[in-house]
């Protein structure tokens, strides 16, 4: 019964929140809403808060009687009904809009003192911008042809956001750069949607190695290599001393023991991760190669 609780749960979340945010976009533009559709709406949302608060109790009141804290309780039962992909999608997104304010004051997210950064947005900023325009054109010209107004009113609310979330997206790339410790340890980022950090013990070798790896943002070989590729290429590979483990974009887990990441500056970078000077060298540097790629480089 618990299990069908909680898919019932989910469903509804999915279905109920839709179309609660087309009804809020319509109060607001002016649109004329019948009682009739407003009271099924406010029934519906009425039901899925009920269908909640009946899967979480139960939940929130074991946890407390296990000892955990109120606010522990309710985070522990939030996570228990709420689907993780639209938790970390939400997250995603707040914190991109957040990066966007960050930008804006010329700041970067979390440099340790005596830490590099290293950015990574060189073969995607063009491509970034050239989104923006294109969705300022499509908003703008959707604005102008659609006659109907509630079409036309769903279109620019969702034309405007859009074009509002590329900004952030890229804006949480350049204030959440790669970073290289004081002490060695690499952290490596890609904007608000990967973070993962590697202790400096672990760093067995660095070089600078041009690669151009199928898939998209994340991939995973099968003999546990991480691409983590910005504009389809990585400039840099690291060799583990074991795997480390990594939580995707939208949740699932993996470990890799290699690592493939874009810098903008791979040597400097890879200058970073060697030994320091007066240490001995348990990290050897190794200069600038281009590796076979399974499909062609992009074209000049």
């Amino acid at each position: 019964m618990r299990v069908m609780g909680l898919r019932a749960a989910r469903a509804a979340l999915w279905v109920a929140l839709p179309a609660e945010l087309a009804l809020v976009v319509c109060l607001v533009g002016g649109v004329r809403i019948t009682g009739a559709v407003l009271l099924a709406a406010e029934a519906l949302v009425v039901g899925m808060l009920a269908l909640e608060a009946a899967v979480m109790w139960p939940l929130y009141t074991a946890r407390r009687r296990a000892g955990d804290g109120r606010r522990a309780a309710v985070l522990w039962a939030v996570r228990a009904v709420v689907p993780v992909a639209v938790r970390r999608l939400t997250v995603h997104e707040l914190r991109a809009l957040h990066s966007l304010g960050v930008w804006a004051v010329r700041r970067r997210h979390r440099i340790p003192e005596g830490a590099l950064p290293f950015s990574y947005t060189e073969p995607q900023t063009g491509t970034m911008w050239a989104f923006f325009f294109a969705s300022v054109l499509e908003t703008v010209v959707l604005a102008l042809v659609i006659p109907w107004p509630l079409v036309h009113l769903i279109l620019l609310v969702v034309g405007v956001y859009g074009t509002v979330l590329i900004v952030a997206l890229h804006a949480a790339c350049v204030t959440r750069p790669h970073v290289v410790g004081a002490d060695g340890s690499l952290r490596l980022r890609y904007g608000a949607l990967f973070d993962l950090s590697v202790p400096a013990s672990l760093i067995a070798a660095a070089r600078v190695e041009r690669r151009y790896p199928d898939g998209g943002l994340v991939r995973v070989s099968e003999d546990r290599v991480l691409d983590l590729a910005v504009g389809s290429q990585t400039t840099v590979t690291v060799e583990l001393a074991e795997p480390v483990e990594f939580v995707r974009p939208l949740g699932r887990r993996g470990s890799a023991r290699t690592l493939r990441f874009h810098a903008d500056d791979p040597r400097a970078a890879v200058a970073a991760l060697g030994p320091k000077p007066g240490t001995i060298a348990l990290r050897p540097v190794t200069p600038e190669r281009t590796a076979p790629s399974s499909t062609p480089g992009p074209p000049a």
